[in-house]
């Protein structure tokens, strides 16, 4: 007779490990710090390719990835471009929108709750006259973004809201563009 593994899961993440990682990390709180890193190289124009692979994270540097991400940054036409791909502003609402989704779908696990379907569309407003400094009072970047989102879950509406207020305030990339965050730009 074969033994069964029962993994449980919940919104496609293994709530065992999750259960792991969490007392990982209230036992060696240095096992959170984490450190991303990303390559970026010009080509002409608007045109410029990232890379990124390697991270250093729980302790150590990771060796699961075995090849390199690579994202081309573009601008369309009417930004001097050739749309060779999605523009920097673009990739940060997908990034964005990547971590709400990420962290919803993790906190709603934590509590018991199944998501049955999640999907969102993010629109940002950006006024360029202050990229190009043309005018002082223009904001350089994002004036506001907008996050819909639709989400089915099995559980209350104002359990829903409190999920979604939750992954909001703890989502990281959500964080790193709703407060000022250090940014450090050195020649070498």
């Amino acid at each position: 007779m074969n033994a069964q593994v029962d993994i449980q899961s919940r919104n496609g993440l293994d709530l065992v490990q999750m259960g792991q990682t969490v007392e990982a990390l209230k036992n060696n709180p240095s096992l959170a710090q984490f450190e991303f890193r990303a390559s970026n190289q010009w080509v002409n124009g608007g045109e410029n390719r990232s890379t990124i692979r390697g991270f250093y994270g729980a302790g150590a540097e990771d060796d699961s990835r075995i090849e390199d991400f690579v994202f081309t940054n573009g601008e369309p036409p009417v930004l001097l471009g050739n749309n060779e791909g999605a523009n920097p502003v673009e990739f940060l609402l997908h990034a964005l929108a990547g971590c709400v989704t990420t962290t919803t779908v993790l906190h709603a696990a934590a509590r018991g709750i199944t998501i049955r379907k999640l999907s969102t569309r993010l629109s940002g407003n950006i006024n360029l006259e202050g990229l190009l400094a043309l005018n002082d009072d223009a904001t350089v970047g994002y004036e506001s973004i907008r996050i819909l989102m639709d989400i089915d879950a099995d559980c209350s509406e104002e359990e829903l809201d409190d999920l979604l207020s939750f992954a909001k305030n703890h989502s990281p990339v959500c964080n790193t563009v709703c407060r000022p965050v250090s940014v450090m730009l050195e020649r070498i």
